[in-house]
C-alpha cells in the first residue's frame, strides 16, 4: 500500500476507510458521501453491504447519489444550509418539487 496509502486509488482508500469504520460495530455511524470515489459496479456491492451494516445502527449519511437514498429510512433535504424538507424518499418525491428536480438533475448528469 505504500506509506500512508499513497499507492492506493481514491476508491481503494475510500473502501478501506469504510471498512475501518464498520469493523468496530459502532452504534452510530456517520458517513460523508461514502461512495463518491467508486465505480457503479462497486457502488452496488457496497450499498448492499451497507444495508446490512446499518441494520440496528443509527446512521447518518451525507449522499449525493440518488441510488444511495435507498439506504435511508428518512431523508433530509438541505438547501442553502437549512433543512428544506424531511420525510421518506417516497414522501419527498410526491410532495417536494426541489427534491424531485435535484434527483432528476443527478440522474440526467449520470447518464450524460
Amino acid at each position: 500500500m505504500g506509506e500512508q496509502g499513497y499507492t492506493l486509488s481514491g476508491g481503494q482508500r475510500q473502501r478501506l476507510a469504510l471498512a475501518r469504520a464498520v469493523l468496530g460495530s459502532p452504534s452510530v455511524l456517520v458517513l460523508d458521501d461514502p461512495l463518491s470515489s467508486v465505480d457503479v459496479h462497486t457502488e452496488a456491492v457496497i450499498e448492499e453491504a451497507l444495508a446490512r451494516v446499518l441494520e440496528g445502527v443509527t446512521g447518518m449519511l451525507v449522499v449525493h447519489r440518488p441510488s444511495t437514498l435507498a439506504l435511508a429510512d428518512r431523508v433530509v433535504l438541505v438547501d442553502g444550509g437549512r433543512v428544506a424538507a424531511s420525510g421518506t424518499h417516497t414522501e419527498l418525491m410526491r410532495a417536494n418539487p426541489l427534491y424531485r428536480a435535484l434527483l432528476s438533475q443527478e440522474y440526467e448528469e449520470a447518464m450524460a
